[in-house]
């Protein structure tokens, strides 16, 4: 079993920035592919990040590339999401993700966290 905790949502205006953390227990961290997916009221959840154990392999879906990144830090078993240039179509709760290894795109994960909002005003 994992257990996945966010935290580090909030209110921020438009063109801010927000640093999503993510803390882990349970699994043996450095053995997971650890992602980021969203969802707003209404929209289905979408998959925005992976990143691999190793930190070599990373997934920024098209519609977050060039804004948000991930990363991870095996020694914390936590893994990050760098927000930038935030828009208010950002606005959704913000999960945490893990699963074994495997193809990095894809979206099926076994672990999920609580969420976190994220709110961005114009």
């Amino acid at each position: 079993q994992v257990q996945l905790v966010e935290s580090g949502g909030g209110l921020v205006q438009a063109g801010g920035s927000l640093r999503l953390s993510c803390a882990a227990s349970g699994r043996t961290f450095r053995s997971l592919v650890m992602g980021w997916f969203r969802q707003a009221p209404g929209i289905p959840r979408e998959f925005l990040a992976a990143i691999r154990w190793n930190s070599a392999s990373t997934y920024h879906a098209d519609s977050v590339e060039g804004r948000f990144t991930i990363s991870r830090d095996n020694a914390k078993s936590a893994v990050y999401l760098q927000m930038n240039s935030l828009k208010p179509e950002d606005t959704a709760v913000y999960y945490c993700a893990a699963r074994g290894d495997g193809i990095i795109s894809t979206s099926q994960y076994d672990y999920w966290g609580q969420g976190t909002q994220v709110t961005v005003s114009s």
